[in-house]
């Protein structure tokens, strides 16, 4: 008999969003899913929300199948954690997840990334 795997899963009625549990979450894969400017888009317009939101909430200047590559990489990365609200799918950062396995990270980056949207102009 295998051992079940550690990879958590949100379920809401049929809808099944793989996450990666917080054990295997990876420093390799979180700087992966932040080096793309459209994902740590993303990920700044979470961290400035009051809490979680629809993917049509964030937008981006790219065509709806890249950007739903981009939420399913930040999601595979452990970098957000998405659940479907009816047929809305909400996004929120795991940023417990990721202070507690990284401290400081998330927060040198949305800072650096605040202070670079500063000097270009919002980008």
């Amino acid at each position: 008999m295998t051992a079940p795997s550690a990879t958590a899963a949100t379920v809401t009625g049929s809808r099944v969003l793989a996450h990666p549990a917080r054990e295997e979450i990876r420093i390799e894969g979180v700087l992966h899913a932040l080096s793309d400017p459209m994902r740590l888009r993303v990920v700044r317009e979470l961290a400035a929300a009051d809490g979680e939101l629809t993917c049509s909430r964030i937008e981006l200047p790219v065509s709806k199948s890249t950007s739903t590559h981009h939420f399913r990489v930040l999601r595979e990365s452990g970098v957000v954690r998405q659940s479907y609200r009816g047929t809305a799918k909400m996004n929120g950062l795991r940023r417990d997840d990721l202070d507690t396995l990284f401290p400081g990270l998330l927060d040198a980056v949305l800072d650096a990334a605040n202070r670079q949207a500063d000097r270009f102009g919002g980008a």
